[in-house]
């Protein structure tokens, strides 16, 4: 393998995780009603016998500041809307209006903005474990090339530095990322 194709993989992989890390992050409310906050919630509908997630079943719509309104494509999973969002760990307990639901989207307690922010850190960490499996995985290729004679001693070096300022941008990134959402969450 050529030094830049693994470099290339390895930012790669270290781009995907703070991606997916900032996706996480918009399931964490902030006091105001967004989609986002319910949309990659896991649903089982027994009647289609699989799990699915809730913009799978429903359009979410935020008619209100403080408000979302579900309306399934099928009347019939509204229960199962229902209950799946009641088990969730959002703290929200949907008003069942037949057809559609309604979550009203409550104040955070100076409690609960404390309680958000350690997930936001706890997610925060998943997503430094993946940098840093990615680090590992361009120093184990790093080595590789250097026995399978692809790279001189220097080389490997040089691509071993390489890979350590592309998880040191990760990491920066990741930190901005979650200074944000902290600051984001704590605001009233």
């Amino acid at each position: 393998m050529e030094p830049s194709e693994a470099l290339k993989n390895v930012g790669d992989a270290m781009k995907k995780a703070v991606e997916h890390t900032s996706s996480e992050f918009t399931s964490i409310r902030t006091g105001k009603a967004s989609p986002a906050l319910v949309e990659n919630l896991d649903v089982n509908v027994p009647s289609y016998g699989s799990t699915m997630k809730l913009k799978g079943l429903a359009v979410i719509t935020s008619p209100e500041p403080r408000m979302l309104m579900v309306q399934p494509f099928d009347p019939t999973t509204t229960g199962d809307i229902d209950k799946a969002i009641r088990e969730s760990k959002l703290g929200l307990n949907p008003v069942n209006e037949g057809t559609k639901l309604r979550l009203p989207i409550p104040e955070l307690s100076e409690e609960r903005r404390v309680e958000l922010v350690k997930s936001v850190k706890a997610m925060a960490e998943e997503g430094r474990i993946s940098i840093r499996a990615a680090r590992k995985d361009g120093m184990d290729a790093g080595k590789k090339m250097k026995a399978d004679n692809d790279v001189t001693e220097d080389g490997q070096r040089d691509f071993e530095a390489s890979v350590q300022e592309l998880t040191d941008k990760s990491t920066k990134d990741l930190d901005a990322l979650v200074a944000a959402k902290e600051k984001e969450v704590m605001t009233v």
